[in-house]
């Protein structure tokens, strides 16, 4: 059982806990707590040092900001009323508090808010659906569309919608940059006559992506029933990060070993047999590596890319918030920043145990 548990936490990524693991089960006690304080405790102290300065930080920023507003208030309204903001603030209320870094118990504060309104919102749409379902039947068998839940989405349903997109772009990269990185690998005269549009467009900004990518499907789909927010969002993503699984898809084909093209000549193998049974299987180390990449790409340019093509998800989220300027806009904000860091780590962990899955390396 516990060669099976480490095999599987090595396996995942997690390796750091073996030692933990190790100690639980009474092995070597005194080297493996060693390697458990180095391993596990040294990154949670770590953990507590971060919390530690943000707290501090947030509240110097916090006093400056307040010591900012009493003196305006001073000079603006009087001695009275920049005692009564000064009271005002001292009492934590609300309604005073300085716009300013949020310290980390707000933060938590605020994670523990949206998922309330999540959990009131997704009890209004439940009963939306309840109350209409009848109805949608009728108007379902009369060949009339459904009337359709249209209330704002929670902080849940914009991190659904954040993960459908990203997803969706990245199996457009795959869609596109495998093939072409097969061909381009393949044949030494195309790479390097193609080489120059990789070089040209691969570092060109998500915000040209997103606007080249909304003047042809707005154009294209005009009259088609489509979420076109979505469909710009998810094309732009999958544009903006495919270009590191081109260039590592054509670098690991072109770099195959010779020894394995000469067998594939003695077996005499086709071409598509040669790609899928010699080139591709040798290739996917350096393909996965490509995918990881393209993802992670892909996360982090989404959010921009959301912001600005006005999709429900993370990026718009972000925007509104900031927008809003409310009391807690701060707090909520870094919550999603906390989420997009998680997501995106456990992403790459995904891509991490696909690629061990199918290329049987370490």
């Amino acid at each position: 059982m516990k060669t099976l548990t480490i095999k599987t936490v090595n396996f995942i990524g997690l390796g750091y806990l073996e030692p933990l693991i190790r100690l639980i089960s009474g092995e070597e006690v005194k080297k493996n707590a060693a390697a458990t304080f180095k391993r596990i405790l040294f990154p949670l102290l770590s953990v507590f040092l971060f919390i530690l300065l943000w707290q501090s930080f947030s509240d110097y920023l916090a006093n400056v900001e307040s010591q900012i507003k009493i003196e305006k208030a001073l000079k603006d309204q009087g001695p009275e009323a920049a005692k009564r903001l000064e009271d005002c603030i001292a009492s934590g209320d609300i309604s005073c508090r300085p716009n300013s870094l949020p310290s980390p118990v707000m933060v938590v504060g605020a994670l523990g808010k949206l998922w309330d309104d999540h959990l009131i919102m997704a009890a209004k749409k439940a009963d939306f659906i309840e109350k209409y379902a009848a109805i949608n039947t009728e108007r379902v068998a009369k060949g009339e569309t459904e009337i359709v839940y249209t209330g704002r989405p929670s902080f849940v349903d914009q991190i659904k919608t954040s993960l459908k997109t990203v997803f969706a772009g990245f199996l457009l990269s795959i869609i596109i940059a495998v093939p072409m990185g097969i061909v381009l690998g393949l044949s030494n005269t195309l790479r390097t006559s193609f080489n120059w549009i990789i070089q040209i467009l691969k570092p060109v900004s998500p915000v040209v992506w997103l606007l080249l990518v909304s003047m042809i499907v707005k154009t294209v789909l005009t009259n088609v029933d489509v979420e076109k927010s979505f469909v710009i969002s998810f094309i732009s993503v999958g544009l903006c990060s495919m270009w590191a699984t081109l260039v590592n898809t054509s670098v690991g084909v072109s770099s195959v070993d010779k020894d394995y093209i000469n067998v594939a000549k003695v077996l005499q193998l086709g071409t598509f047999k040669k790609i899928f049974k010699i080139i591709l299987p040798s290739s996917f180390p350096m393909i996965f590596t490509g995918l990881r990449i393209t993802l992670s790409v892909a996360w982090m340019v989404l959010i921009a890319i959301e912001l600005l093509a006005q999709s429900p998800g993370l990026g718009s989220f972000v925007w509104e918030e900031f927008q809003n300027g409310s009391s807690d806009s701060n707090s909520k904000i870094i919550v999603a920043m906390f989420v997009i860091g998680i997501i995106g780590f456990m992403l790459d962990r995904v891509m991490m145990i696909f690629q061990k899955l199918l290329t049987f390396t370490d």
